[in-house]
């Protein structure tokens, strides 16, 4: 009986198992809240570099353009740009190319360069008159400068774009007149030359610029001067310099395409061709056995180009005659005919054709191997005709000569 009063009493207490439940579903609900909090903040913590690094730039962003604003705004940036009416400039271009040690020097007079000072938007008029002489900089810039090929820039980026020596070398330009006086609108520059070549720079240019010393002037803004890019090449290189135009004495291997020393260089001087006369002569006689002698190395597109520029080459006034029992005939000096008299009659350049070639083909192979013995002459009118002499042409030995001439015919005439 106690027994199932016990089980009677514990049935009694039904009422309080909806309290026991609402327990159980409060506990669910914590836990069901934790996770969330706890996802939230894997969340937050995934987030947070992004964030950092989003705020940090957007900071930094604005105080640069604060600082640039306030350091120099837009208006001053245009109105430096507006007021460079004046500007340094460089008289001529350069003597191209350029070798470390080697005087820089302008391309037409081969002298010194120099700096002019002119008015900008018109016709560039040098400016003589004012009021004190202007100490000037001589300096270089990388090649890459201007960017975009623009011809306006600040006194700003032109410091950035200036070059300086390689740690442990030698001033990069050196020579006496690195500061230089603006006097009357010009400003002469003295020797200067590079001492190290332009192949470590990303560029490989160099140009040379020329800006106002500060505190030397004070005006409007004068513009820098620049000249245009060129390659600095090492010193050890104008040793193997090419020539343009050639000379005849020249050593064939100042052509373009022939090596100093290579071996088109080493087949040439096998076969006696040592001058750039030498090349053009054969050239002129027997091209097909020019050809053969440099051989397949020589690529038809390297042949052109060795020819072309030999054929730049200034021949003179110097002619050069084979004399024979029937025929005086006159060459220039790369075995060209300039004329000729055969069986007394004579014949310029444009009558030869009525000649049988093989006849004038034959003398010119003559003359070709007979070179050395030839009678050297003197061009002394622009129809060609030869005069002969030793050294250079006498004024009075050709008026005497040409006075004898006009004699004769007369004396042949009565």
């Amino acid at each position: 009986m106690a027994a199932k009063r016990f089980i009677d009493e514990s049935d009694d207490q039904n009422p309080d198992q909806p309290n026991e439940k609402r327990r159980r579903i409060s506990f669910a609900s914590v836990i069901q809240e934790a996770v969330m909090v706890n996802s939230l903040k894997k969340l937050f913590m995934s987030l947070e570099p992004m964030l950092r690094k989003v705020v940090s730039e957007e900071v930094e962003g604005t105080l640069q353009r604060c600082s640039s604003s306030f350091t120099r705004s837009p208006s001053l940036r245009i109105q430096e740009l507006e007021q460079s009416s004046l500007q340094l400039v460089f008289n001529k271009k350069l003597s191209l190319p350029i070798f470390t040690g080697s005087k820089i020097v302008d391309a037409e007079t081969n002298a010194s360069l120099q700096v002019l000072l002119v008015q900008t938007g018109g016709d560039h008029m040098v400016l003589t008159s004012l009021p004190h002489p202007i100490k000037l900089e001589i300096v270089v810039l990388d090649g890459d400068f201007p960017s975009n090929d623009r011809y306006i820039w600040t006194s700003e980026e032109f410091e950035n774009k200036i070059v300086k020596e390689r740690t442990g070398k030698r001033p990069l330009l050196a020579g006496d007149c690195l500061t230089v006086t603006l006097k009357d609108g010009v400003a002469p520059i003295g020797d200067i030359e590079f001492t190290d070549n332009s192949s470590w720079i990303r560029s490989r240019k160099f140009r040379i610029g020329a800006k106002v010393v500060p505190g030397s002037y004070q005006g409007l803004r004068i513009r820098e001067a620049m000249t245009e890019a060129f390659v600095v090449k090492d010193h050890r290189g104008e040793l193997y310099k090419k020539h343009h135009p050639p000379l005849l004495e020249d050593q064939v291997w100042r052509l373009e395409k022939i090596g100093k020393g290579g071996a088109f260089h080493k087949k040439l001087a096998a076969e006696g061709i040592n001058t750039v006369q030498d090349f053009l002569k054969l050239s002129t006689v027997d091209p097909q056995k020019l050809r053969k002698i440099l051989g397949v190395g020589m690529s038809e597109k390297m042949w052109e180009v060795a020819i072309k520029h030999a054929r730049t080459c200034l021949l003179g006034n110097k002619r050069y005659v084979l004399r024979g029992a029937t025929y005086t005939i006159t060459f220039n000096p790369v075995c060209q005919v300039v004329d000729a008299i055969i069986d007394g009659q004579t014949f310029t350049l444009r009558d030869l054709s009525s000649i049988d070639r093989t006849y004038i083909k034959d003398l010119i192979t003559k003359a070709y191997h007979e070179w050395h013995s030839l009678e050297e002459v003197v061009a002394i009118s622009s129809d060609e005709t030869p005069l002969l002499t030793q050294g250079n042409p006498n004024p009075f030995l050709i008026g005497s000569l040409l006075c004898l001439i006009k004699f004769k015919k007369l004396w042949n005439c009565d």
